[in-house]
């Protein structure tokens, strides 16, 4: 060889050696997870380590950036197939908020919460609030909601009975037959559910895995759902105890409520509203006792024109030990809890503002009254207080309440210190539509009803289906891009604490139920016989869903029935009673088993995710941390497919083994274990129509 020749080589490898492989961005991974910020939930004044990590050997430089702010990430770690980066920064008061630059030879790129990205907007930087946090009990804990009047009668003293008011300009009803059909305008017929019936059945809920029971409202109201509170101070006697039981039911003709006595006695008279707080009270000690929680619906938008400060339906006018409501007296002590439009009618006012214009929904008056806002904020604390002690609130049209953003979020902001103050480890959670960013600063709401990034993205997906059954979008059905992308912008807008304890629903009281979905009928319960929500229902679907639900962050949320597989249109459809006696078993059996599943690996609720694959009606993400990689895989399609899923990046070893934990398929599911080996970090997976396994990385 000549030395022309030998310099060439040289120069040669030398280039070679000083080449990066190209950047892998696959393996490019951060959250806001314990994994990757410790501490997860800092105070002002910590320091706080960030980590970043990228394939082995794979980078030159990572930056972590904020604001005008570029520090270089030193290197912490390897493990077998990355590496891992990090900085220690120190927090004060304010949000610290983040991204990374990472560099590979020429080539760079940034890394937020959409991954990695050109989007460097404020509202998809990693952030870190110091001082915020919420419950440890919450994160990934399982809820069940009940919607009490159709749950389970257990105490027949207290049923309401025909005749005994009127509501909506019709007789409140009994319903006999426990199994028929919410028809028409539904609020004034009543089925008999009680919280005796949520004592008897507390056996089931255990046995079923719950860790909560959010309850729909419970305080006095003239309807079944009771949104259109009564009295913030009492548990309603229907719902309680009726100790004193006196007066007569409307006469057939009369056509307003000063005649019903009945009601009037068993709502005002306070033997019967502290028998009904008292039992409450028993309730809550024994749902505590057996390791469950207890979140109740605050309604604190408007109240109910029954409600005490109002007396629209002059309820309490000539009770004793009641004070004249506005709507009865101009020299009502209330009359600033409401907003009147004519200040020459008294008595009897009946120009206030209504909730959407509706009389029954009188709208609380907020920024002119200092007194309401007090009151208010006592009930806030009272509730999650001893001997209650209840464990935090759900916020009905939390956005709506007051008459500007700015007053919504002043107001959300002293309910917070006022519940916190009362019980630290209470937890708010805001029914919101569209982006709650604004209010999950840490000072408001600690998270919400996931609507935006859990249930509308996951119907359209599995179903096709808008969450009120009103449309049908084929292009929408099984369209994985669609899900992966809605998921990561609207989780963007929670920080990890928020995530992590979202409430995670399939169904609920305002939408269709998630099994009537699978059917892809378009339209609402008038338009349907009895019949048409559970025709054509695909249950294995569902059960695709379900495993989703126990298996993506957040508090995954059961709605009464829902397991026993309950169908329905919108409301007042979705409100059907529970099946007792006629549950569907399989579905019962199998959310059994989900949620036992759920609770044995921590990874569920604590975990970082990342998808790892996304096609037509198929979808694969890993759950994973240092400890625990679980890899979750579905194939909605009508027919067999084989997955080749890229494992990896969920740190997965490349030629590790890993084992089915749980599997459901057309036909039913199974727990029954399965090994499969994973070869160049690939898992290859034969996947039956509509099906989905769960896969757990086996630790050699």
């Amino acid at each position: 060889m000549n030395q022309k020749s030998y310099e060439q080589i040289l120069r040669a490898a030398k280039y070679i050696l000083q080449m990066r492989p190209v950047l892998n961005v696959d393996a490019l991974f951060s959250d806001e997870t314990e994994n990757y910020v410790n501490p997860m939930e800092p105070m002002p004044g910590d320091r706080v380590t960030i980590r970043f990590r990228t394939a082995k050997d794979n980078v030159d430089e990572v930056y972590l950036i904020s604001g005008p702010m570029k520090e270089p990430m030193e290197y912490d770690y390897s493990s077998e197939d990355f590496d891992y980066y990090k900085i220690e920064v120190a927090l004060e008061q304010e949000a610290f908020r983040y991204f990374f630059e990472v560099k590979s030879g020429k080539t760079y790129c940034f890394y937020n919460k959409l991954g990695v990205t050109k989007d460097l907007s404020d509202g998809h930087s990693f952030c870190l609030q110091p001082g915020f946090s919420t419950p440890d009990w919450a994160k990934g804990a399982v809820m069940y909601q009940i919607y009490t009047d159709r749950f389970y009668n257990g105490d027949r003293t207290n049923d309401v009975l025909n005749n005994e008011y009127i509501y909506v300009d019709q007789p409140a009803r009994r319903i006999m037959d426990w199994n028929a059909r919410p028809l028409g305008l539904d609020v004034q017929k009543f089925y008999g559910g009680d919280l005796e019936g949520v004592r008897q059945k507390l056996d089931y809920l255990q046995e079923l895995g719950i860790d909560v029971i959010y309850f729909n409202p419970l305080f006095v109201s003239p309807s079944n759902h009771k949104y259109d509170i009564q009295d913030y101070d009492y548990i309603d006697p229907h719902f309680g105890k009726i100790v004193v039981d006196e007066g007569e039911l409307l006469p057939h003709w009369a056509k307003e409520n000063t005649q019903a006595t009945r009601y009037i006695n068993r709502v005002t008279r306070k033997e019967n509203l502290e028998a009904s707080n008292q039992f409450f009270v028993q309730l809550v000690e024994e749902i505590h006792a057996r390791g469950m929680k207890v979140i109740l619906d605050g309604v604190f938008n408007h109240c109910g024109s029954f409600n005490k400060w109002m007396d629209k339906e002059r309820i309490y006018e000539h009770q004793p030990g009641y004070e004249k409501g506005a709507y009865v007296s101009a020299e009502s002590p209330y009359r600033t809890f409401f907003h009147f439009n004519n200040e020459h009618e008294w008595p009897y006012n009946r120009f206030y503002d209504g909730w959407w214009g509706h009389d029954t929904l009188p709208k609380l008056n907020f920024e002119n009254s200092p007194k309401l806002v007090e009151y208010i904020m006592k009930i806030a604390k009272k509730w999650v207080s001893p001997p209650y002690n209840v464990d935090g609130w759900r916020l009905d049209v939390a956005a709506d309440l007051g008459l500007t953003s700015e007053y919504n979020h002043k107001f959300w902001k002293m309910f917070r210190e006022a519940v916190k103050e009362a019980n630290p480890n209470a937890i708010i959670i805001a029914e919101h539509y569209g982006d709650p960013a604004a209010w999950l600063k840490g000072d408001e709401w600690d998270t919400v009803m996931n609507y935006d990034a859990f249930m509308e993205p996951l119907t359209w997906f599995f179903t096709g289906m808008e969450k009120h059954s009103d449309a049908y979008h084929e292009g929408m059905l099984g369209n994985a891009d669609s899900f992966a992308g809605a998921m990561s912008y609207h989780m963007a807008s929670f920080m990890g604490p928020s995530l992590q304890v979202a409430m995670n629903e399939l169904s609920n009281h305002d939408h269709s139920r998630f099994l009537t979905r699978t059917n892809h009928k378009v339209g609402r319960s008038d338009q349907f016989d009895y019949d048409a929500a559970k025709e054509g229902v695909d249950p294995a679907v569902m059960r695709e869903a379900v495993v989703m639900q126990m298996t993506w962050p957040g508090a995954p949320t059961i709605y009464y029935g829902d397991e026993a597989g309950v169908c329905g249109f919108t409301d007042p459809d979705n409100r059907r009673t529970y099946p007792w006696g006629h549950e569907d078993r399989l579905m019962l059996d199998f959310h059994r088993a989900m949620v036992r599943l759920h609770k044995a690996y921590p990874v569920f609720a604590r975990g970082s995710l990342k998808f790892l694959l996304t096609d037509y009606n198929c979808l694969a993400y890993g759950r994973f941390d240092q400890k625990e990689q679980i890899i979750v895989a579905f194939n909605n399609n009508a027919q067999e497919r084989e997955l080749t899923v890229k494992v990896w990046p969920a740190g997965v070893g490349m030629n590790q083994r890993m084992t089915r934990i749980f599997y459901t398929y057309a036909d039913g599911f199974s727990e029954e274990p399965e090994e499969y080996q994973v070869e160049r970090g690939e898992l290859k997976v034969l996947l039956p129509r509509t099906s989905a396994v769960v896969l757990r990385a086996m630790q050699e």
